[in-house]
This record gives structure tokens, C-alpha cells and sequence, in this order.
């Protein structure tokens, strides 16, 4: 994050902070379906300009969170309507009292999306994408050895990023934000052990090898027993 995007005495700090204040209300219920917003009332109870009040509306209504009439305010809509893929949204949901809800439907998004996207990366990755992956396996041996998770995580979005890309299907790689913040969720809210499964690595490695090969089946494979293990940390997280 940038030094902007934290000062709050700029716009998109002070754009930001009301966001993270209004936006888990929204996800937990607080300010329900139906309930209406106001410019004047943002104003006053953040304080912060109208100027930036209305660039808070435009990102609820960009989320399909809000719609905006005048005359009536900014109504909260259906859940049922919201743009639950947008990588804000994900993190509101797992900074909140729903956190296992959410980490439950993107382990099964993933487990849907990953397997097959490796199988086809393995027809279809060119000699950077191949490279990529193999530096980032290289990158999580190392930090995971040293217990630094947060290093650890950035090789791992590269990873699972350039997976997605190389699958070649758009659609796929457009997925590549949702699962940095399912892997981000999971190191921010302690659901990583304080060094990485050596094991869970080498899956990793083993993709890019059948990457590299040409071996879609393998990649698959591989693939599908990584999304599984995660499934698995989240039922041992959250049992019952």
C-alpha cells in the first residue's frame, strides 16, 4: 500500500477510510437491505466533504451495493445483487462476523476454477509463464523456511495469478483478484501456520513442473490436492 492510500488527508485516504468504516457495515447486517444513506449524513458523522461523500456513493454503486435517486438517498440493495467478486467487497466480508462464509464459498470457487485452469496452463504457457511459476515456488521455499509469511504471500499471488493467466481463458484470469484475497484473508487472519507446509510447497513445485512438461493431467491433479488442503485448514478452522 502506498503511503498515499494510507494518509488520510488526502482524497483517496479519506475516500478509503469512510469506505472501511461504512462498507462491513453493510456486510454485517448493520446497515441492512433497504436502509437509506445520505450525503449530509455521511458528511457529518465522517467528516469529510461532500466531494468525497459522493466518491464513497459511487464505489457502493459501482459494488451494485447502492443505488442512488435524488429526492430519496442512497438505498441499500438486495445481497442477492451485490458484485460479490469484487476484491473490496471479499475483504469486508473477511474482516467481519461472516468471515467463514466467505472463506467456505471461495475455497469451493477455487476448487471449481484452479484444477482446471492448471490442466489447461499446461497446453497453453508460454516460456515467461512457465518461469514465473518456477520463481515463484522458488520465492516460497525460501520466505516459507524463514517464517515470512508476508513475503511467502506475495510469491504465492504471483503463483496462482500466473496459473490463472497462463490458463488462457480470460474469464479465469480475471479470477486472479478474487484468489489473492482468499490467500491474503487466510495469512491476515491467521489461518497460515507460522512456517508453510513443506508439502504444501512441493505441490506447488509439482505444478510447475507438469506445467513446464506438458502434462495437464498431473497439473490438475496437483492442483486440485492444493485447493483441497486449504479447503481442509478452513474445516479445521471453523469445524462444525
Amino acid at each position: 500500500m502506498s503511503t498515499r492510500d494510507t494518509d488520510v488527508d488526502a482524497p483517496t485516504g479519506l475516500h478509503e477510510r469512510v469506505l472501511a468504516t461504512i462498507g462491513p457495515q453493510l456486510v454485517s447486517g448493520e446497515l441492512p437491505e433497504g436502509s437509506v444513506l445520505r450525503i449530509d449524513e455521511i458528511v457529518q458523522q465522517h467528516g469529510v466533504s461532500r466531494t468525497v461523500a459522493r466518491d464513497v456513493v459511487k464505489v457502493l454503486e459501482s459494488l451494485r451495493v447502492a443505488t442512488s435517486r435524488r429526492r430519496v438517498g442512497v438505498t441499500v440493495r438486495p445481497r442477492r445483487e451485490w458484485n460479490v467478486f469484487d476484491p473490496r467487497m471479499i475483504r469486508w466480508r473477511l474482516d467481519g462476523a461472516r468471515r467463514e462464509g466467505q472463506l467456505r464459498s471461495l475455497s469451493e470457487l477455487r476448487r471449481g476454477v484452479e484444477p482446471v485452469a492448471a490442466a489447461l496452463a499446461a497446453t497453453r504457457a508460454d516460456d515467461a509463464q512457465v518461469a514465473a511459476l518456477t520463481a515463484a515456488v522458488t520465492g516460497m521455499a525460501a520466505t516459507g523456511r524463514a517464517g515470512d509469511l508476508e513475503t511467502y504471500l506475495g510469491h504465492d499471488v504471483d503463483f496462482h495469478r500466473t496459473l490463472l493467466e497462463a490458463s488462457g481463458n480470460e474469464m479465469f484470469a480475471a479470477l486472479a483478484p478474487v484468489v489473492a484475497e482468499v490467500l491474503s484473508g487466510r495469512t491476515h487472519h491467521h489461518l497460515m501456520p507460522a512456517h508453510p507446509e513443506p508439502a504444501a510447497i512441493q505441490l506447488h513445485a509439482d505444478v510447475a513442473a507438469a506445467v513446464r512438461a506438458g502434462d495437464a493431467a498431473t497439473a490438475e491433479r496437483s492442483m486440485r490436492a492444493i485447493v483441497d488442503e486449504a479447503q481442509q485448514a478452513i474445516e479445521q478452522a471453523f469445524p462444525g
